[in-house]
């Protein structure tokens, strides 16, 4: 079989939630089914560390598609005529982007549907699109995967899918997370918090992330406890992050607040395993990736209590909600004063992470795959 995959998301030093999943799925798919040919497409240069076997063939489409209407142009007329071209018999796109103007098989990974619910927190065209479009894209795709029994259930009740359309491919973590020595952990608070413990937080900057409540909930805990730690934030702004600077400016403790901006995987896995505790309180997530990498840095979580967040924690978290601030505070306190509390999470912690794993996600995956590629032999 002839696979076309969208790989849009493949950027070197750049791969964020849907960027990881495409890579960790795709390594092990197309190494472990060299019977298939694959066709990676790329909207730009791509480097030689995603061409991982010698059946994946890799293309350069253009333009780079980071705007609606260069969406349109792609998905819609430049990707139709290269799958002719190529003679795909399949078409796997991992970010929920598929093509309405061809007809062969098409699996589409929804990872989650946070604008249907939320589009204020996206620029207008994009909330439009993504509106617009995927309730088409998921009508029209053979098979649907996505990274939770959360996802699955609002995908089908918003856009009246039947469930067994869609297959749950959880999220895994990278092996670069894993617990560092004591030494290492003085390294890390040396170079990133002033050699002070510190809370993490590790995410896009945008509405979605509740970053402006986490600056919120921190900053009643600095007042209420007059803790000596500090809040690190990872990750680079995404959109609409004027709530975020206004809060943060407007607090008496912005000197205890460190934004490191991006961070590589390798330095990253350090900081998590660094950390007193993961501090991630979203709005809405589709699963949540750096729960899972706490757990294999073995680092405590307050984890928020919405959505997919209690799927993939367990037990292995403080529970709040994410606009329940003077809780989130509490729950700071309660880590950082409470060894035998945050050691036992970290033990739970170690149970719940066996449920996920990157060979789990791309056998599901494959599994997907392996529906649209039935349909082709039966024509």
């Amino acid at each position: 079989m002839n696979i076309a995959v969208n790989t849009r998301l493949l950027l070197k030093g750049k791969l964020e939630g849907i960027g990881w999943f495409t890579y960790e799925t795709l390594k092990r798919i197309t190494e472990q089914h060299p019977e298939h040919n694959f066709f990676f497409i790329f909207d730009r240069e791509y480097d030689n560390d995603f061409i991982f076997a010698p059946n994946v063939t890799p293309i350069v489409l253009t333009p780079p598609t980071r705007h609606p209407f260069l969406w349109i142009l792609w998905f819609e007329f430049r990707i139709p005529k290269l799958l002719k071209k190529i003679k795909a018999d399949i078409f796997v796109s991992t970010d929920g982007y598929l093509s309405l103007r061809t007809n062969i098989p098409q699996i589409d990974v929804i990872h989650d549907i946070n604008f249907a619910h939320n589009p204020e927190q996206l620029p207008f065209l994009t909330s439009w699109y993504y509106n617009k479009f995927f309730i088409k894209f998921a009508r029209k795709a053979t098979h649907i995967g996505t990274v939770s029994e959360f996802s699955k259930k609002d995908i089908c009740t918003a856009y009246n899918i039947p469930e067994d359309k869609i297959t749950v491919c959880y999220n895994g973590s990278n092996e670069e997370y894993k617990p560092i020595s004591d030494e290492e952990k003085s390294e890390v608070r040396a170079k990133y918090s002033n050699g002070k413990r510190y809370f993490l937080f590790v995410g896009a900057l945008g509405p979605r992330k509740n970053v402006d409540g986490l600056l919120r909930s921190f900053e009643i805990f600095k007042n209420k406890y007059n803790c000596d730690i500090n809040l690190v934030i990872v990750g680079g702004s995404l959109h609409k992050t004027k709530v975020i600077e206004k809060v943060y400016s407007e607090m008496d403790n912005k000197d205890s607040v460190i934004f490191t901006g991006r961070l590589e995987n390798k330095e990253l896995s350090k900081v998590m395993a660094a950390a007193e505790c993961l501090t991630y309180i979203p709005h809405f997530e589709g699963f949540g990736i750096p729960l899972l990498e706490a757990m294999h840095a073995e680092t405590a979580i307050i984890s928020g209590d919405s959505t997919s967040l209690p799927e993939v924690v367990g037990n292995a978290a403080l529970m709040c909600h994410a606009t329940d601030y003077e809780n989130v505070a509490e729950n700071m306190y309660r880590i950082y004063t409470d060894e035998d509390l945050r050691k036992s999470l970290i033990e739970k912690g170690k149970l719940q992470r066996t449920k996920f794993s990157w060979q789990y996600t791309a056998d599901k995956l494959w599994n997907c795959i392996e529906i649209a590629i039935k349909q082709v032999q039966a024509c």
